[in-house]
């Protein structure tokens, strides 16, 4: 890279005062604008401001600028390039599962090239990056960004996990040999004992074998040696961990028992780790966990290809016809979100108000239900999104509404979560948090009687006594019409006993 001139470093200089460098644990908002549906793949790109780690699209950044006097961004400027294709060998898949190791794999069509330049507000200065001509403060911070996996990204994998791993029954009393391996703690000196290969490699916490994980049916995934190397031992030592998981706070532990055959937890990780010479308070993560190649995986299986098959349907665009793409189960939050912008009111308390609403936001954007509301009811509703071009495999403009659902599904065990949900239950939760919110940006005074309220009404509810015949009516508010359905006239009443049962065992 070239030099900076002195100026351009008095600028930087002048603007890092407030900089600090980033932890893992730190929210790094990298990953789309707060502000709208922009990302780094869109054609301005995305600017984080390096002190609030907030990201912005380039019709917004000059607004945070304004706002906080920040003038460090880093400028995210990424594009797909198609990605080579290979020839490789079907062999079938050895576990029914889509991603996981052994199972169905969604092969990657495209290839990212990223680029990133640090800019200078108000001057709007760009300086390539990397370059070695910046303080070392700045490096270190834009490169903690560079390496973060992203706040959006870390709540995704969140929300893909089914709670708690179980613990294994075999690490209590984990036998591990006093062979005299040593683990490099270099990750590019790790590779596997068979094949040499440098990915996916699994360490068995019993043996300090290396080897990588199993074959997929595509070819991919490795060559199975650290499933041989425990077949091989007749199956006595069954722990394996993740190379390039592990950090202070844990790493992927997987076990072949067969009573197990799973991810499990591994309560004296850091103890076994240590009898090979690893040390987990100085490791750092470089591989991605398996809950990040499921949510990636899940978030590219083309659901398409299961659903209206043969269908011949017309593609729309235009306002009012942006699409929501699935999140993994979300079908439920986009229907409802997607009728509730129908309604004129709504419109124009959330989406005309858009730009007023994002001047007075607070400085966590992703936890603000006005600037969350504005946001998505922009997107769906104006021209901003109808001219960019769909996303591979859809056949319109949509969009990926991830902070919304994150921020009302909050403190929620159902919505929290990527388990299908009920429609009406959602509807139903989003107007408390609706009103909740408007009632807090409104001083306490009320809601708007034009959202929250606009969905109450007053039910009369008719009660005879069956002895007496006097009639007594009483009236209640609601936000839900319900019609009873006797349970006689169900056509499908073995499924319901049969759901019934379940809802009682999880009570």
């Amino acid at each position: 890279m070239g030099s900076v001139s002195e100026d351009v470093l008095d600028l930087v200089r002048a603007a890092m005062r407030q900089i600090r460098v980033p932890g893992a644990f730190d929210k790094v908002y990298k990953d789309e604008c707060g502000f709208s549906f922009d990302t780094p793949f869109s054609p301005g790109g995305l600017y984080v401001n390096i002190v609030s780690l907030q990201g912005y699209g380039a019709d917004f950044v000059a607004l945070d600028h304004q706002k906080t006097g920040n003038a460090l961004y880093l400028l995210q400027q990424f594009t797909k390039v198609p990605a080579p294709k290979e020839e490789k060998a079907d062999d079938g898949p050895t576990r029914m599962a889509i991603g996981m190791e052994g199972g169905f794999q969604v092969e990657e069509k495209y290839i990212v090239e990223k680029t990133h330049s640090i800019v200078i507000f108000p001057s709007r200065s760009t300086i390539p990056y990397p370059c070695a001509d910046l303080p070392e403060l700045v490096i270190q911070a834009v490169d903690a960004v560079i390496k973060h996996a992203g706040t959006m990204a870390q709540e995704e994998v969140a929300a893909w996990q089914e709670g708690p791993l179980t613990v294994s029954k075999y690490a209590k009393d984990l036998v591990q040999l006093d062979n005299g391996k040593k683990i490099p703690p270099n990750p590019s000196d790790w590779a596997c004992e068979e094949s040499g290969m440098k990915e996916n490699l699994w360490l068995n916490l019993s043996t300090g074998h290396i080897g990588s994980g199993r074959k997929n049916w595509d070819g991919s995934g490795g060559t199975g040696a650290a499933m041989n190397h425990f077949e091989a031992f007749g199956s006595k030592y069954p722990l394996v961990v993740k190379l390039g998981t592990i950090t202070p706070q844990g790493a992927d532990v997987f076990s072949y028992a067969p009573d197990e055959d799973d991810l499990v937890e591994d309560p004296y990780l850091a103890e076994h780790l240590s009898h090979w010479g690893i040390d987990v308070m100085k490791m750092e993560k470089t591989e991605k966990s398996m809950a990040e190649l499921t949510v990636e995986l899940n978030k590219s299986f083309e659901f398409d290809k299961i659903t209206e098959a043969g269908a011949d349907l017309a593609p729309l665009s235009g306002p009012g016809y942006v699409g929501l793409k699935n999140l993994g189960n979300s079908c439920y939050m986009n229907s409802v979100m997607q009728v509730l912008y129908t309604l004129p009111e709504l419109q124009q308390r959330y989406a005309s108000r858009a730009l007023q609403i994002f001047q007075g936001a607070p400085a966590e954007l992703a936890g603000d239900f006005g600037v969350q509301m504005a946001k998505l009811g922009v997107g769906l509703t104006s021209a901003r999104y109808c001219d960019a071009a769909p996303a591979e495999g859809d056949k319109s403009p949509s969009l990926e509404p991830r902070a919304f659902k994150t921020l009302v599904g909050r403190g929620h065990a159902e919505f929290s979560s990527n388990r299908q949900q009920d429609a009406c239950e959602y509807l139903q939760h989003l107007l408390e948090v609706m009103t909740k919110a408007e009632r807090a940006n409104n001083g306490g005074q009320g809601a708007d009687p034009s959202t929250s309220a606009l969905f109450q009404f007053q039910v009369e509810d008719r009660i005879q006594c069956v002895e007496s015949g006097k009639v007594a009516y009483k009236t209640r508010a609601d936000n839900m019409l319900g019609f009873m359905i006797p349970m006689e006239a169900a056509i499908n009443k073995v499924e319901v006993e049969q759901f019934q049962e379940r809802e009682s065992k999880r009570q």
